[in-house]
């Protein structure tokens, strides 16, 4: 029986300690975002790993152009909606845009989080270092992002690949490292060039998660709208239509999860 089928019969919550388990012996890591009870039923049920009430909301559920106009109490609500029904997969919440300027305000928002929505791992954008310290020494696990950050679009001046070039590939690599020695429990890649993927993965010991990002990472990460084909406006490259193959949510969940694990998904039309 593979490790992935013993993963998936297992009743017990994951925790950061299974995931890194999972690294450890390159077992891939799974991970959706969910932002309703319904969907969140039908994600862990299926064996999905990890669950993220990411603020890709504001475009997928609140219909803006951008993330930049959620709020943390709309975060809360949504990840309280999945706590409901998340059982097993570990839930990660996303901090939104100036919600932890400083230590001290995302320390108090990042709480809310925890406690009101239940979430048990935040994520925050960008090579925060001093404020992934602080949150860790108030025994908040911590999920870093790096890549293209969608809360800096207007700085970044559009959804563009980042890391690119010697220089910023190097400085991803430095931030990777840093937000790692800070404390940080998972990372997630987003949009940079598979082989700076693979080289950022292979560096760190805690586990990389990308998106857009190549397959050489330790898992993949996936919004649930996107690879159903039922978001407004333009399919990113880097996702699938894993229902267009089927007639079912459910089959097309275990699809992808399938494919993430069996290291078919993404390929190279998925990555930069």
């Amino acid at each position: 029986m593979s490790s992935s089928y013993l993963t998936l019969n297992s009743n017990q919550p994951l925790t950061h300690l299974d995931l890194l388990a999972m690294k450890q012996r390159s077992e891939k890591i799974t991970c959706l975002t969910a932002y309703d009870a319904s969907f969140a039923a039908l994600i862990d049920t299926t064996g999905i790993e990890v669950i993220l009430v990411g603020d890709s909301l504001g475009m997928v559920i609140q219909g803006h152009a951008t993330t930049l106009p959620v709020k943390i109490d709309d975060m809360i609500y949504h990840t309280r909606c999945v706590t409901k029904t998340c059982k097993r997969a570990l839930l990660i919440a996303d901090l939104p845009f100036m919600t932890y300027a400083t230590p001290e305000s995302a320390a108090q928002n990042a709480a809310r989080l925890i406690q009101d929505g239940g979430a048990q791992m935040v994520k925050l954008e960008g090579a925060k270092i001093e404020i992934v310290q602080f949150l860790v020494a108030q025994g908040i696990s911590v999920c870093g992002h790096l890549g293209l950050l969608p809360q800096f679009i207007h700085q970044l001046g559009g959804y563009k690949v980042q890391g690119k070039l010697a220089e910023a590939a190097e400085k991803l690599l430095t931030d990777a490292l840093e937000i790692q020695s800070a404390g940080a429990t998972m990372l997630i890649l987003e949009c940079v060039p598979a082989d700076l993927a693979r080289q950022i993965t292979e560096k760190l010991t805690i586990p990389v998660i990308g998106i857009g990002a190549g397959r050489k990472c330790d898992g993949q990460v996936l919004v649930v709208y996107d690879m159903l084909g039922i978001s407004t406006g333009k399919r990113p490259r880097f996702s699938k239509n894993f229902l267009s193959d089927t007639n079912s949510i459910e089959s097309a969940l275990k699809n992808y999860f399938n494919a993430v694990k069996k290291g078919e998904f993404p390929t190279a039309a998925h990555s930069f």
